[in-house]
């Protein structure tokens, strides 16, 4: 089935202009929501907005936008001049820079959509989408819409079809040297069997299928069960696991863990280090 465009747009560099169809490229609604019911009826509950100052009931029609400048102090706004503040939608993907395909932390990734040429536009799209291939590097453009400019990247996707990643501003994103990390040596056995336990369990490839949201599927096996009449079994509190303190035992157990289990397409391990030298580096 042809995927349904949402939107269309034109993204431009220099002279060049590309018209594009938009597509999304997640799926919405794959959740589980429950609703809010009262005990006694089984009845859905009606949402309302309550009045701080004297507890009554405020409809939508009363309802008017404001914003906090000082405690309790609010200036408000009509209608029309929130839809001023707005931004003016322009329908133009302007490229502002190209930048290394690696200089683009995913830290910054937000949802991305799928771009596709629009009529008359085949030729400057597929251009664009190998350019930017061949040299690695990806376009960091303005986006107007929904009232809102947006700061994205383009990049080529599989087969070499653009995709549009939203990014978020810089301010919105925190600094990783707000996070406190004690002073540490990393020891070179503990090193070397790290990249051991990594390289057991490294592929080459990222096969998205082979992953599934398990706990949105034993939910929804669980609600069947409920809706067939059938009760949900409640799982005594397991007791917490012992956890493994020393560094270089946890290493080691994940290893001897991973070589019992069966492989799936993995590289073999790599060879047992002589015990004497074992023995040596757990002095250590």
């Amino acid at each position: 089935m042809a995927a349904r465009a949402m939107g269309s747009a034109t993204v431009s560099f220099g002279l060049v202009s590309i018209p594009i169809k938009m597509y999304s490229a997640t799926e919405a609604g794959s959740s589980i929501s429950f609703n809010l019911l009262h005990k006694d009826c089984g009845s859905r509950l009606k949402q309302q907005y309550l009045c701080i100052k004297d507890g009554s009931v405020v409809e939508r029609a009363d309802m008017v936008k404001g914003y906090e400048f000082s405690k309790d102090q609010y200036v408000t706004f009509t209608p029309e001049e929130l839809k001023e503040l707005e931004e003016k939608a322009t329908q133009t993907i302007e490229i502002t820079e190209f930048v290394p395909a690696t200089q683009v932390d995913p830290v910054y990734f937000d949802k991305a959509y799928y771009l596709g040429p629009d009529k008359g536009g085949e030729k400057a799209y597929r251009l664009l989408a190998r350019a930017m291939k061949d040299s690695g590097r990806t376009a960091l453009a303005k986006y107007a819409a929904r009232g809102k400019q947006y700061l994205v990247m383009l990049r080529p996707g599989e087969d070499d079809k653009l995709v549009m990643q939203q990014l978020r501003y810089a301010d919105e994103v925190r600094s990783a040297k707000d996070i406190p990390i004690a002073d540490g040596e990393v020891r070179e056995q503990e090193l070397k069997l790290a990249m051991q336990l990594i390289d057991q369990i490294s592929h080459e490839t990222f096969n998205p299928a082979a992953y599934e949201d398990e706990v949105r599927k034993r939910i929804q096996e669980q609600i069947e069960r409920k809706v067939a009449g059938q009760e949900i079994a409640i799982s005594p509190a397991e007791a917490p696991k012992a956890q493994i303190i020393d560094l270089m035992e946890a290493l080691k157990a994940s290893l001897g863990k991973k070589s019992e289990a069966p492989a799936l397409a993995a590289k073999p391990a790599k060879r047992a280090e002589p015990a004497a030298k074992k023995k040596k580096s757990a002095k250590d």
